[in-house]
């Protein structure tokens, strides 16, 4: 598995994997949302983000990663890839950028604060709706020390 940073030709590839991992865990959010969140997504993050890709050697890009600062902006892996090391790798790849990173994580979502609970992060606050203020919470966590890094541990 290799991380590497991302170009803009990789933004389809990010969109793919978040559009993916989305329809896999994220089964809350209203059908309208979805396509506002999609078109914000699509038109305005990625294109304008930091990319950090997992991939294997033969260039097939699994997960992405994209960082602000110390805070863990996005991280999706293609639900086809869960449980495979690849969101693993991709929090130790934030974890040297940042190793006192932060996140915020759906607490709908059922697979988000676990897996970030199992790597070391703690939770330190919450909010009752998302940046743009929907009915969505959001869990803050920070990395802690600790939890299961190695590989085959992530989603």
């Amino acid at each position: 598995m290799k991380i590497r940073r991302g170009s803009p030709e990789d933004v389809p590839r990010a969109l793919e994997i978040w559009r993916a991992a989305v329809d896999a865990t994220h089964g809350f959010l209203t059908p309208e949302d979805r396509v506002e969140i999609d078109r914000m997504v699509a038109e305005q993050f990625l294109p304008q983000a930091e990319l950090w890709l997992a991939g294997d050697d033969g260039g097939l890009v699994f997960g992405f990663l994209v960082m602000d600062g110390d805070e863990i902006d996005a991280l999706f892996v293609d639900p086809a890839v869960h449980g495979q090391g690849h969101g693993t790798a991709l929090i130790e790849h934030a974890l040297t950028l940042s190793p006192r990173a932060t996140v915020e994580a759906s607490e709908q979502a059922s697979n988000a604060l676990p897996f970030y609970e199992a790597r070391g992060f703690v939770r330190i606050g919450r909010s009752e709706t998302d940046p743009q203020g929907r009915p969505y919470p959001l869990v803050r966590l920070r990395y802690a020390g600790g939890g299961s890094r190695g590989p085959g541990n992530g989603s």
